[in-house]
């Protein structure tokens, strides 16, 4: 016999209205959306009903910038050198924070290496695909990079080594690519050509997968537009030439502007030298609205904007996405763009239709939260039930 579920008098928000849709009902049958309708339009007939009234309903998160074998933190790059099984268990804890936090959807950009080269995050994703109670994965592997960058990654020398590491990394079973494009020196220029670059991008894109690019720094991300990669990385500075140019050649930016945010506290709590005092401050300040002015940049040229966390690699913890909305909001994103940020757009990175979406057919895979995130961001913050697949898990 059939389950049947209806979740009444509940508001929407599903990332694509600048509107709360009020007075919804939601009729859940064997896991997946029957019908959204007005509240009071259809019966319940001999469906179990779920009084969601003062609850509003928004598709499950998607975090499109997160390492789930990372535990974050002041000492996150040395904690990559941890045994493969300890970081295993990070990656257990982290998706249970995000289940709790209603993100069904990691897009995992990065992991360290076991000892048969293979990147860890790929048994993490099988560990948990059978699971319930875990979330969703999307792998892209090692991390990419030019000699002398973080000793966690894969190194190159250049087009022909970043072509011949994405492809391997395909071979090991990665659902997408991610290079870096930011120097191992710490300089404002990219360590790797267009050309370069656009040699991994051509090989990957031959395999019918994706490809996304580190790129915190202006020249970066300049080479990662003009070289056709999927995404953008962070993208922390943007100017409105390269924003046009991603709009060009369908380039999409993923923000991690709470990493900033974090490092505010971070700075009053940890004793790093380029964070500390009124200079440091100053400095953190611009760094922050550079940022900020980067996404308007973007958001003016109609790039498509995704969203993370950056959860595992620094000061923000796994199931923090919400504090990523409040930042797109305060940087200027109308609240329906920063909510689509880390639902649907997020969920186009994965090449899953479904993914962050809420239509008739597809899995009941959603969040019920207090409040209206379309007018106070911190609602997101406020998760009262999730379900994945029509279960309640959280």
């Amino acid at each position: 016999m059939s389950h049947r579920l209806l979740i009444q008098e509940a508001c929407l928000a599903d990332g694509r209205s600048p509107a709360l849709e009020v007075g919804v009902d939601l009729m859940i049958e064997d896991g997946r959306i029957a019908w959204l309708r007005p509240h009071g339009e259809s019966d319940a007939g001999d469906a179990e009903v779920l009084d969601a009234g003062g609850a509003t309903i928004v598709p499950a998160l998607v975090d499109a910038h997160s390492h789930l074998t990372m535990p974050g933190g002041s000492h996150w790059i040395e904690r990559g050198s941890d045994p493969p099984e300890r970081l295993r268990d990070v990656a257990r804890r982290n998706a249970a924070r995000l289940v709790e936090a209603g993100i069904l959807w990691a897009r995992d950009v990065g992991s360290p290496a076991g000892p048969d080269g293979r990147a860890i995050s790929l048994a993490v994703r099988s560990d948990m695909s059978q699971q319930q109670n875990s979330p969703y994965i999307r792998v892209a592997g090692t991390w990419i990079a030019k000699e002398g960058y973080l000793p966690m990654t894969i190194a190159v020398a250049d087009g022909d080594g970043l072509r011949d590491a994405a492809l391997v990394q395909l071979d090991a079973g990665a659902d997408f690519v991610k290079i870096m494009l930011d120097p191992p020196d710490r300089s404002d220029r990219c360590p790797f050509t267009v050309d370069d670059v656009r040699l991994a991008v051509d090989a990957v894109h031959r395999r019918g997968r994706r490809i996304t690019a580190h790129a915190t720094i202006l020249d970066g991300a300049r080479v990662g537009a003009e070289a056709g990669v999927d995404s953008i990385e962070h993208g922390m500075e943007l100017d409105d030439e390269i924003a046009a140019t991603m709009h060009a050649n369908n380039v999409a930016l993923v923000s991690t502007l709470s990493v900033l945010a974090s490092w505010a506290t971070f700075a009053r709590t940890t004793r790093i030298e380029r964070f500390a005092g009124e200079e440091g401050k100053r400095k953190l300040a611009a760094r922050r609205e550079g940022a900020f002015a980067a996404i308007r940049a973007a958001y003016r040229a109609g790039v498509r904007i995704a969203a993370g966390s950056d959860f595992g690699g620094g000061s923000v913890r796994a199931g923090h996405l919400a504090w990523e909305v409040e930042q797109l909001v305060e940087a200027g994103l109308p609240p329906h763009e920063a909510l689509a940020a880390v639902t649907w757009r997020a969920g186009e990175l994965l090449d899953v239709e479904h993914a962050g979406r809420l239509q008739p057919g597809d899995p009941a895979d959603l969040v019920l939260v207090h409040g209206d995130p379309l007018s106070d961001p911190r609602a997101l913050w406020r998760v009262w039930t999730v379900f994945k697949g029509g279960q309640r898990i959280a």
